[in-house]
């Protein structure tokens, strides 16, 4: 849904394909030089495949993209996705609006501070 809603606001969106793994999702980071990484979990691995992915992406010396997450993640999560580097979690009912301009001020600071 935030993928989708940010596209209509503008943001160039590249959708990966399902269950990339999170190298796969590095490599496709690294290769578009994107400035966010967005991930979405249905299957509850959110605690598993967040922080290989902040791993896979700090072996290509991207460990400045921005990671948001998506869905339903339980609230009791949170600090262990903030802690494991996620900028940002959007649940459902998430203003779009208000996304976008969290997601625009985390890559605008890490910008700012290069």
């Amino acid at each position: 849904m935030i993928a989708s809603a940010f596209a209509d606001l503008g943001f160039v969106v590249h959708m990966g394909e399902l269950f990339e793994t999170a190298p796969e999702v590095a490599a496709h980071a690294d290769e578009l030089r994107v400035d966010a990484v967005g991930v979405s979990s249905l299957a509850a691995g959110h605690k598993t495949l967040v922080p290989e992915l902040m791993a896979a992406l700090k072996d290509r010396e991207l460990g400045d993209v921005t990671v948001i997450v998506g869905r339903v993640i339980p609230e009791q999560d949170y600090d262990f996705l903030f802690d494991a580097g996620v900028a940002e979690i959007f649940g459902p009912g998430t203003n779009v609006l208000a996304a976008a301009f969290s997601v625009l001020s985390q890559i605008e600071g890490r910008l700012s501070n290069r």
